[in-house]
């Protein structure tokens, strides 16, 4: 959560942060939210009951973290993305995403109107429904003389492309791949669900890349679509552990070892979306653009989200992009954990001005789309 002080409107908002706090999803609801995601595993009444238990969850939490705010800093609106269950874009029948985590139990608990439901807008005006903050992203870390990256490393990764002078027109973003979703899910099967996640790493640094195994996953179709595109659970979460497990133990009978293959696949494959689809120093990203020795144009990548505390993940980034500067965006002061909520108070604070904060080249949507919808106490 982020309380975040915004002024202006439009191109001219400018966000600062107030304060951040985390709070860990209990470990039943983080449970039932995994196996939500698995069809198999899930009924319509259990996701009736998730619906209004993830909101009650969410209204408890930001009503304590509201109260443990000044007078001043005490939010006249709430965003809440709510978690993502199913992301279906390329559904042959049409798009269809689905965001629980009811709102009018933060707005009771609260007392705060809330907007919520923010990918569905874009996907009626023939969208993929994400990524959605690039339109923030280009607010707080555009540059007149630098071109960036902002690489966001969650359970997906997906990157936001900031040409130095430029406005969101120019904008690239797009989901790159896998982030900590694969680790995550072998941290747990190696543990046995005494861990839920590499901390710091350590596993990884202490296993070796199964080469033959991270080649095969390099060549999944997803890699060579061009943007716009977006990834999911459907594509990289447990359904794909389940299948590549047998090929892991294989190649090797050491969990560090399968850790270390999903660590370098994140960063492989982030890297490996920079040169096949963002602009080159010497032109335009196309088929020459993969030419040996030439580089993306990118002075900068800002990593944020839970990849940002993995050293392992972060140093094999920097050796597949040796010319870049790799920094956390808490150097702008910005805590990795506090964009994304910082993200989504700067879209609730554009729906409730009327302005559209999807860009359409991003998200492949026919037109600009206001982004929420609210909901009043």
């Amino acid at each position: 959560m982020a309380a975040v002080r915004i002024r202006g409107r439009g191109l001219r908002m400018a966000a600062q942060l107030m304060g951040h706090m985390h709070v860990d999803y209990p470990a039943d609801l983080r449970r039932r939210l995994l196996a939500a995601m698995c069809p198999a595993e899930t009924t319509t009444q259990e996701l009736a009951a998730l619906h209004a238990d993830l909101g009650r969850f969410l209204g408890r939490v930001a009503r304590r973290a509201i109260r443990a705010l000044t007078r001043g800093q005490r939010p006249h609106l709430i965003g809440s993305h709510g978690q993502t269950i199913a992301h279906l874009p390329g559904r042959p029948g049409g798009p269809a995403t689905l965001q629980i985590g009811e709102a009018a139990w933060i707005a009771q608990a609260t007392g705060c109107p809330v907007v919520s439901d923010f990918r569905q807008a874009d996907m009626a005006a023939g969208g993929e429904g994400a990524p959605l903050v690039p339109w923030t992203d280009w607010l707080l870390f555009r540059d007149r003389h630098r071109s960036r990256a902002v690489q966001n490393i969650g359970g997906i990764a997906n990157v936001t492309y900031l040409p130095a002078g430029r406005g969101p027109e120019a904008v690239i973003a797009f989901d790159t791949g896998p982030g900590n979703m694969i680790i995550d899910e072998l941290v747990r099967v190696a543990t046995r669900g005494r861990q839920t996640f590499d901390r710091d790493g350590r596993l990884a640094a202490r296993g070796r890349v199964l080469d033959g195994v991270l080649a095969r996953w390099m060549g999944l179709p997803y890699f060579r679509r061009r943007p716009p595109k977006t990834a999911g659970r459907e594509e990289f979460g447990r359904g794909f552990v389940a299948r590549e497990l047998p090929r892991l133990r294989a190649a090797s009978d050491r969990p560090e070892d399968w850790i270390a293959t999903a660590t370098a696949f994140a960063a492989k494959s982030i890297a490996d979306a920079y040169r096949r689809f963002l602009p080159r120093r010497d032109g335009p990203a196309g088929a020459g653009a993969r030419a040996a020795g030439r580089g993306p144009a990118i002075d900068e990548v800002l990593v944020c989200g839970g990849g940002a505390a993995n050293p392992a993940l972060l140093s094999m980034l920097a050796g597949h992009l040796p010319a870049v500067v790799i920094r956390s965006i808490q150097a702008y002061g910005i805590p990795p954990q506090a964009k994304e909520p910082l993200s989504f108070a700067m879209l609730a604070a554009a729906f409730e001005d009327g302005v559209p904060a999807n860009l359409p080249q991003v998200t492949g949507a026919r037109r600009p789309a206001v982004l929420g919808k609210l909901c009043k106490v």
